[in-house]
């Protein structure tokens, strides 16, 4: 498998599953510029010295794939000077206050009933699927800003993993990066330091037992089988990656030049 180019990574203390995503090739030689492209998770809990090295990196846009039920709980995130914040919201993988309430509180018996017998992992595979089937729209925008003007950009969710994710795959699948470089990207989310922190309600022992944390396991897992069933989804609807960011994103040959020009050493 492709290895990405290792860069020196921040502590950040309030924002999770931050990286470069500088480094990975493409199929003719190339590889993405660093500095140009950054994602993370979301930069509401972002400290003061977590902002100044934000700023530092000298963004463009922000772009924020959170819902208004993960800003309610979250936070909106920290204002950073002259950068361009945009909210674009996608289907949450595991989409809907009241699932995340029963995930949230709820006891052993719903957990399974709701998660148990590989359903958790189903879940998240529809999600996948239906994110690229249906979000045309804000993925085409996506790359028609990083196009025009909108680089250096960050792209973050709530983890960072899955609609970040994705926004992300489908930006290097328009730069020609090799596959098994935008998976190894995406998996690097699994890092124990990345990882998104589990909240429950309830106390340690009743919340956290081993039983519960291995029911939501696959919600916090970025799996090989999720991008897959995305990268699936592009060749059953539409044939092909060319097909799919021409017909569904309008990204034309001439786009993904301006792409390339901005985004690739």
């Amino acid at each position: 498998m492709t290895q990405q180019v290792p860069s020196t990574e921040p502590e950040l203390a309030g924002v999770r599953n931050f990286r470069d995503v500088g480094g990975l090739p493409t199929a003719d030689g190339r590889r993405v510029a660093y500095g140009r492209l950054f994602r993370s998770g979301h930069l509401a809990h972002a400290t003061a010295s977590d902002a100044a090295f934000l700023a530092s990196l000298g963004l463009h846009t922000v772009f924020d794939f959170r819902n208004a039920a993960d800003q309610r709980l979250e936070g909106a995130d920290v204002e950073l000077p002259g950068v361009r914040n945009v909210n674009l919201p996608l289907t949450d993988p595991a989409d809907g206050a009241e699932f995340w309430r029963m995930v949230r509180d709820g006891d052993l018996d719903q957990l399974r009933g709701l998660l148990a017998d590989g359903r958790a992992a189903n879940r998240m595979i529809v999600s996948y699927r239906t994110i690229i089937k249906e979000r045309t729209a804000e993925h085409r925008q996506v790359l028609h800003a990083l196009a025009e003007d909108s680089v250096p950009a960050l792209m973050h969710c709530a983890a960072g993993k899955d609609r970040a994710g994705l926004s992300v795959a489908v930006t290097l699948l328009a730069l020609d990066v090799e596959r098994d470089a935008v998976m190894a990207d995406y998996l690097e989310s699994n890092a124990g330091h990345r990882r998104y922190k589990v909240r429950r309600s309830g106390s340690a022992a009743s919340a956290y037992t081993p039983e519960v944390m291995e029911l939501l396991g696959p919600l916090f897992d970025a799996r090989a089988e999720y991008l897959t069933a995305a990268f699936d989804t592009i060749e059953e609807t539409w044939g092909g990656t060319d097909a799919y960011l021409e017909r569904a994103l309008g990204v034309t040959p001439a786009i993904r030049e301006r792409l390339r020009e901005r985004l690739l050493d």
